[in-house]
């Protein structure tokens, strides 16, 4: 039986409209591989509108985003002639916490083993087999911007920052990930935090120890930040699911993607399970690299895979994937991952190169 979605894109500023564009004909075959229409609608978000008009997210594009659409795929956000982003903040940020997609979801696979900068083992003289996800709670935390300020710009500066954290939505992002790695067969979840710094960070502890009670096939740990930065760089294959605070799995997400290979293939998905999602591949707009062909489009790609996966086309989603791989298998790259293809180039391979 055919199925049809409809997906907003946002191609947005610098590279973005660019990786967009590159990214839909390989989302469409591989789609259409598997008897599923993909319906685009474009939307003209990003610095050129709010310069234009002084508008970031209308309410009526709000609710059309919220109500016509299946998925929402996102180039990147954010352009030196709008130097406090506010309209970056207001679309992106705005989003995920109207839309309340209180998972941020970022996958971090090695896809090719001269992407890992890590040495190789020793023993066996292969780099290491990584392969985790990392659940980041996406609506509260430190991003809320809630605070005080005062005697700005004088010696007597005080900044103040509040960190939120409340139980129903700790828990809910700790279901999210522990169902996750039942679902995917893994054993253990890591959860993460500085408990013993911030006292505050004890509810991750307690409600991770009574959520665990539900899932009592999966081995759990505890991980200080620090810690887990560190052990991410010395032994990155023991871990599986991590499940953290917005502010950490923000920093710890980027270290996981230079692990695989950078920004360049570093994919993510917010998500509320049971809802549209909005994607976006984790780099930035990258404003000088607009234009010149050189823009690395295997984030988006790899961030359309996982709203493929969240539409029930998994195996559309794996197509994607395994052309990928075979691009990078086959040095057919753009010059970030040491190749010396266009955007277009690549695109074109991977179209070339999609089965079933």
């Amino acid at each position: 039986m055919n199925r049809s979605f409809t997906i907003a894109t946002i191609g947005g500023d610098g590279i973005g409209p660019e990786v967009v564009d590159a990214t839909i004909p390989v989302l469409e075959t591989a789609a259409g591989l598997h008897q599923v229409t993909l319906d685009w609608d474009r939307l003209p978000l990003g610095a050129d509108r709010y310069l234009a008009t002084g508008e970031t997210l209308t309410d009526t594009m709000f609710e059309h985003l919220r109500d016509d659409v299946d998925g929402i795929l996102l180039g990147a956000l954010g352009d030196p002639r709008v130097p406090g982003n506010e309209h970056a903040r207001d679309i992106l940020l705005g989003l995920r916490f109207r839309l309340d997609l209180y998972v941020n979801y970022r996958p971090c696979t090695l896809l090719h083993p001269d992407l890992c900068p890590l040495k190789p083992d020793p023993a066996t003289g292969r780099s290491p087999a990584i392969d985790f996800a990392i659940f980041r709670e996406n609506t509260e935390g430190s991003y809320l911007g809630r605070g005080t300020a005062r005697d700005v710009g004088t010696d007597r500066e005080e900044q103040i920052v509040e960190e939120v954290h409340t139980a129903p939505k700790v828990e809910r992002i700790l279901r999210a990930g522990f169902s996750w790695a039942v679902e995917h067969r893994h054993s253990r979840v890591t959860v993460v935090d500085k408990a013993n710094a911030i006292p505050g960070h004890r509810i991750w502890r307690r409600i991770a120890g009574e959520v665990h009670r539900d899932y009592p096939d999966l081995e759990l740990e505890f991980y200080y930040v620090d810690a887990l930065a560190m052990e991410l760089v010395r032994d990155p294959v023991r871990f599986e699911v991590i499940i953290t605070s917005n502010l950490f799995g923000d920093i710890l997400s980027d270290l996981g993607s230079q692990l695989i290979g950078g920004l360049g293939v570093a994919a993510s998905g917010n998500l509320h399970p049971g809802r549209p999602g909005l994607f976006e591949p984790v780099h930035g707009s990258a404003p000088p690299l607009a234009g010149t062909g050189r823009a690395n489009p295997l984030a988006t790609m790899l961030t359309g895979a996982i709203m493929l996966d969240e539409l029930g086309v998994p195996e559309a989603a794996d197509a994607v994937r395994t052309a990928v791989a075979a691009a990078l298998d086959a040095g057919h790259t753009t010059p970030d991952l040491g190749g010396s293809c266009t955007t277009h180039d690549v695109a074109t391979w991977i179209l070339d190169h999609l089965t079933p």
